[in-house]
C-alpha cells in the first residue's frame, strides 16, 4: 500500500518502499522536481534509478576509462583513471547516503555523472582549456553541459533536477544542495586525496613515511584504513541530516588536503609532462576553431547556435587523452612516406 492505494508496479513498489528506508534527510524519488522535458515515469525504475542507467549507458561515461586521473600515461595497470575515480567516489556515496537514509539512488547518479565533463590529461586539460577557451571553462560546468546538451546526438540525457544540479555543485557546493549531493561531494574530496596519495606511493613520488604523522596515526597507514576512518567518522558525526566531520577529523583533512597539494599534485615529477598538455589542446583548439567544418556532425547544432569556438571546446573537452594525442600526430606530424 502507497498511501492507502494498492501498488501495482515495480517503480511504485519501489516508491513505497522509499517512506520506510529514506529518512527525513534525504530525498524521495517521488519528490522530484522533475526533469527539463516531462516524461512519462518508467514502469520498473524509479525517476533516479532512471538517471543512474541513462549516466552509465552513456558515451561520455565510457570515455572516462581513457582519462587521466593524475598522472599522466603511468607506467602500470594500477594507476587510477577517471573512470576509476568515478566508481570508487560513487561507491563510498551509497555507503554513507545507506547509513544516513539518504537516496542512495540519487547519491549514485550524481556520483556516476560528476565528472562527465573532465577534459583529457586530468586538471591540465582543464586549466589549458579555461585558459584558451573566451568563455573559460570548468570540468564541473561541462559535465552538466554534457548530460544537458550534448550526449544523445544533442538531446542530452534530460535528468531529474537533483541529479543535475548535483553534477554542477560537486565541486564548490550551493546553499540549497540536497544532502545526497553534499555526500557525493565529500566522497569525491576522501577518494581522491586517497587514491591519489596511494597512486603516488607506487609511482615513487613519496613514500610511507612521508606523510604526516597527524594522518597516520587517526586515520591509519593504508588506503582501505584512511577512508575507512574517514567515512566512519563522515556517518557518525552527520546524523541530524548536516553532514560534517568531527573536528579533529576535518583539522586532519584540511591537513592531508595541503599536504597532497604540495608533495603531489604540484610535484615536478608528477607533473613533469603537464607542460606539453597547453601545447597539444592549444593547437588542436586553434585548428577546429578555424576550420569548424572538421568538427564531426554530432557539433553541427552547436556551431549554428553557440559558435565555433563552444563547439570546438566541446570536442576536444571530450576526447580521450589518447584520442586527444592522435588527433594531435594527424594533424600536426607528418607520417613517414617512401618513393616507389
Amino acid at each position: 500500500m502507497k498511501g492507502g492505494v494498492s501498488v501495482s508496479c515495480p517503480r511504485e513498489e519501489r516508491e513505497a518502499l522509499e517512506h520506510l528506508i529514506v529518512g527525513p534527510h534525504g530525498v524521495l524519488a517521488e519528490k522530484s522536481l522533475g526533469r527539463l522535458t516531462a516524461e512519462e515515469p518508467c514502469p520498473i525504475r524509479t525517476c533516479f534509478q532512471r538517471d543512474v542507467d541513462r549516466v552509465t549507458h552513456s558515451k561520455a561515461f565510457r570515455r572516462l576509462k581513457h582519462k587521466t586521473q593524475v598522472f599522466l600515461q603511468p607506467e602500470g595497470d594500477h594507476y587510477r583513471t577517471r573512470l576509476t575515480h568515478t566508481l570508487e567516489v560513487t561507491r563510498l556515496a551509497r555507503t554513507v547516503a545507506r547509513a544516513l537514509k539518504l537516496n542512495e539512488d540519487l547519491a549514485e547518479a550524481i556520483g556516476l555523472g560528476h565528472d562527465l565533463g573532465h577534459t583529457p590529461f586530468g586538471h591540465a586539460g582543464e586549466r589549458a582549456l579555461d585558459r584558451i577557451h573566451p568563455g573559460g571553462f570548468k570540468h564541473y560546468e561541462q559535465s552538466l553541459r554534457v548530460v544537458d546538451v550534448l550526449e544523445r546526438e544533442g538531446r542530452g540525457l534530460n535528468l531529474c533536477y537533483e541529479t543535475r544540479m548535483g553534477i554542477l555543485h560537486h565541486t564548490v557546493g550551493a546553499p540549497d544542495d540536497t544532502a545526497e549531493a553534499v555526500t557525493v561531494r565529500l566522497c569525491d574530496h576522501i577518494a581522491y586525496l586517497n587514491h591519489d596519495l596511494d597512486d603516488a606511493i607506487r609511482a615513487g613520488i613519496l613514500t610511507s613515511e612521508a606523510v604526516p604523522e597527524s594522518i597516520r596515526r587517526l586515520c591509519g597507514e593504508r588506503n582501505s584504513e584512511r577512508i575507512n576512518a574517514m567515512v566512519s567518522d563522515l556517518i557518525r558525526n552527520s546524523t541530524d541530516g548536516t553532514l560534517r566531520f568531527s573536528d579533529e577529523m576535518q583539522t586532519v583533512y584540511d591537513e592531508f588536503h595541503t599536504f597532497m597539494y604540495a608533495a603531489v599534485y604540484r610535484n615536478p615529477k608528477a607533473k613533469g609532462e603537464e607542460s606539453k598538455v597547453d601545447g597539444i589542446l592549444s593547437r588542436l583548439y586553434d585548428y577546429y576553431t578555424a576550420r569548424p567544418e572538421a568538427l564531426p556532425a554530432d557539433y553541427a547544432a552547436v556551431i549554428e547556435n553557440e559558435g565555433r569556438d563552444r563547439a570546438a571546446c566541446d570536442y576536444i573537452s571530450g576526447m580521450t587523452d589518447g584520442y586527444a594525442m592522435e588527433k594531435y600526430g594527424e594533424l600536426f606530424i607528418p607520417f613517414a612516406w617512401t618513393v616507389k
